[in-house]
């Protein structure tokens, strides 16, 4: 059983998760995520690294906040919160679209990331060989309505589909959004490519990605790994988009590896 973390709230609004001591550890959520699936990770790291986690601006705890609808508007937000903090150096983890916002991060203060994690994300967010295009997604949120199109999205990122064991959580996190927010994140999404930036992303990067995720397929991937000055590449096979959810004992190990333990 993980110990839950309470959230707690930023001057500018953000919910936010934190426990532990150390070198700061930021972990970025991403489409229509929470700071509540990282409790294994704030469990498994807070022993030796102040770990961080936002719920960003329209999801989860920060529902109540305006929706974000650029990349660049999300990472703002989280800078704000580092700075409350008093936070120096960090290492910068985001998942997904909270890939996006962490590259994007990186790429306009380069001098407050020690070490970067992208996992399982790229460098466009239009995301060409997504398994449905956004407008796709778009039509259907306005049709159905977030909670029933988080289910169905969700599904996508296991390999074992609504039957896996952290469906759940997603589900739930997912359904707390609205829909101005849930579609003001793909229009986020849209708008945004990094790829002209990442030869100026030269911290020590970790490209992270399971083996079957179908938001993000091996072209993405395999342009952050090729693009970035120093990235290593960690695929984890018999994953989907939520390795951390699907196998957390080889996503921590992994990631310990690359932060040092």
């Amino acid at each position: 059983m993980v110990a839950r973390t309470d959230a707690l709230i930023a001057r500018n609004g953000l919910s936010y998760r934190r426990a532990g001591a150390g070198t700061p550890l930021v972990l970025v959520h991403g489409y229509l995520g929470g700071s509540a699936q990282w409790q294994a990770e704030i469990a498994r790291f807070s022993d030796r690294f102040d770990v961080i986690a936002p719920d960003l601006p329209g999801y989860a705890g920060s529902a109540g906040l305006p929706p974000a609808k650029r990349i660049a508007t999300f990472g703002a937000a989280v800078v704000e919160l580092l700075d409350e903090l008093g936070l120096g150096q960090i290492t910068l983890l985001g998942h997904s679209m909270g890939g996006m916002i962490v590259q994007e991060i990186a790429a306009t203060h380069p001098d407050r990331i020690a070490r970067l994690i992208l996992y399982g994300t790229g460098p466009l967010g239009a995301m060409p060989d997504r398994f449905e295009p956004l407008d796709t997604s778009r039509a259907r949120i306005r049709c159905d309505g977030v909670a029933q199109t988080i289910r169905r999205i969700g599904a996508t990122w296991f390999r074992k589909g609504a039957a896996a064991q952290g469906f759940e959580i997603v589900a739930e996190l997912g359904a707390q959004a609205t829909e101005a927010a849930a579609l003001a994140g793909l229009d986020a999404m849209s708008d945004w490519d990094g790829r002209g930036a990442l030869g100026r992303l030269t911290m020590p990067t970790l490209v992270l990605w399971g083996d079957g995720d179908r938001s993000y397929r091996w072209p993405q991937v395999e342009t952050l790994w090729q693009g970035l000055p120093d990235a290593v590449l960690a695929v984890v096979p018999g994953t989907a988009h939520a390795v951390h959810l699907e196998k957390p004992s080889l996503f921590h190990a992994l990631v310990e590896d690359f932060v040092g333990g």
